[in-house]
């Protein structure tokens, strides 16, 4: 924060219990309203909450996409896996998971990138691993 005087801008520490910097600008009416009526304290962590957000969005927009879906795909892998090993195994739940990756590997074909091949083996030892659960449970 700076203060300006006729002698040029100067550096200004905010002071405890100061009141808070106005509404930026580029905020819907609605938002600024909120802001507002946030103690200081709250605005504040909004604030930076919301600058975490944009530095998110940053970071992400500057990844590649084929490596966020094929990380978004290996969630699926885990998902599917947690319901695999779960004491009492959810093959209705796993089989969605499964389904699910498979649809999107097999869409994006030779669009994943290097990621591909490990998502494919990741699938097919879920799939085996499923009828193996599927046929002990049809056995009992």
């Amino acid at each position: 924060m700076t203060l300006w005087t006729p002698q040029g801008e100067h550096p200004v520490e905010k002071q405890a219990g100061a009141e808070p910097d106005p509404p930026r600008e580029d905020l819907d009416e609605e938002t600024r309203a909120k802001l507002e009526a946030m103690p200081p304290e709250e605005r504040e962590q909004a604030e930076a909450l919301a600058k975490e957000l944009i530095a998110a969005r940053e970071q992400l927009a500057s990844a590649p996409a084929e490596a966020v879906v094929a990380n978004h795909l290996f969630g699926l892998y885990e998902l599917a896996a947690i319901h695999l090993t779960a004491k009492e195994p959810r093959l209705d739940q796993a089989r969605l998971a499964i389904d699910a990756l498979g649809a999107v590997i097999d869409a994006l074909q030779d669009r994943l990138g290097g990621n591909e091949p490990a998502l494919r083996d990741a699938r097919s030892n879920l799939q085996m691993l499923y009828v193996k659960l599927a046929g002990s449970q049809a056995a009992e």
